[in-house]
C-alpha cells in the first residue's frame, strides 16, 4: 500500500512486496526461548535480536529477484534518529524499501493480535506512527500509508486465540512495536 502510495512502478511494489514477506526470515536464527521471553532481555539475547536482519539478508541474498528487496531486509530496523540496528543508519541513508518496511511492520504489529495483548485500533496506531515519525519513522513513508489506508481502509487479520497453557511464559515485548521498547536487565544496561 505505501508502495503504490508513492507511485512505485509495479515491478518495484511487487519486489518490496517480496521484501515484507521475508523481512523477518532472520529470527530463524535467533533461539524461540529468546523470541518468547516475557522478562528483560539481557545482552546477548538482545544481540541476537539485533542480528535477524543480518541472518535474513544472509539466507536470501542468493535470490536474484530480490534486487533492492535485500537492502529493506538488512535494514528494517534502522531508525530516522540513527538509532537502530544493524548500522545505526540515519535519515535518507536507510534505503527506501527499509523505510518502507519500518512502517508497515509497526502498522502490521500494532494491529494484530498478539498471544499478550489484543490488538490496537487503526485510530490507536497511526497517533503511534505519527508520534514516532522524523524519529523512529520516516514521515513521508508515514503520511503515505495513513494516505492509503484512510482511502482503501484496512481489514485485520483474522484473530488466533492463544492456547490456554501458561500464558506467562509468552513474550510481553515486541521490537516491532514502538509503544513498547525493549527492555533489557541491569546487567545488560551496564
Amino acid at each position: 500500500m505505501i508502495a503504490q502510495e508513492l507511485g512505485m512502478h509495479a515491478e518495484r511494489v511487487q519486489t518490496i512486496r517480496y521484501a515484507g514477506m521475508l523481512h523477518d526470515v532472520g529470527k530463524l536464527g535467533v533461539p524461540t526461548k529468546v523470541l518468547q521471553k516475557s522478562g528483560r532481555l539481557t545482552e546477548e539475547e538482545f544481540a541476537a535480536i539485533q542480528l535477524h536482519p543480518m541472518r535474513g539478508y544472509e539466507i536470501v541474498r542468493e535470490i536474484g529477484f530480490l534486487d533492492e528487496a535485500l537492502a529493506g531486509i538488512m535494514h528494517h530496523h534502522e531508525r530516522m534518529d540513527g538509532r537502530g540496528y544493524p548500522m545505526g543508519l540515519a535519515d535518507k541513508e536507510i534505503p527506501e524499501f527499509a523505510r518502507i518496511i519500518s512502517v508497515a511492520d509497526a502498522f502490521d504489529c500494532m494491529t494484530s493480535t498478539r498471544s499478550y495483548r489484543k490488538a490496537r485500533s487503526v485510530e490507536e496506531t497511526i497517533a503511534e506512527l505519527r508520534r514516532c515519525a522524523g524519529t523512529q519513522f520516516d514521515p513521508v513513508m508515514v503520511d503515505a500509508l495513513i494516505s492509503a489506508v484512510g482511502r482503501d481502509g484496512w481489514e485485520t487479520p483474522d484473530i488466533v486465540e492463544p492456547p490456554d497453557d501458561d500464558i506467562a511464559e509468552i513474550a510481553q515485548q515486541d521490537h516491532d512495536d514502538p509503544s513498547v521498547p525493549l527492555r533489557l536487565t541491569e546487567e545488560a544496561e551496564r
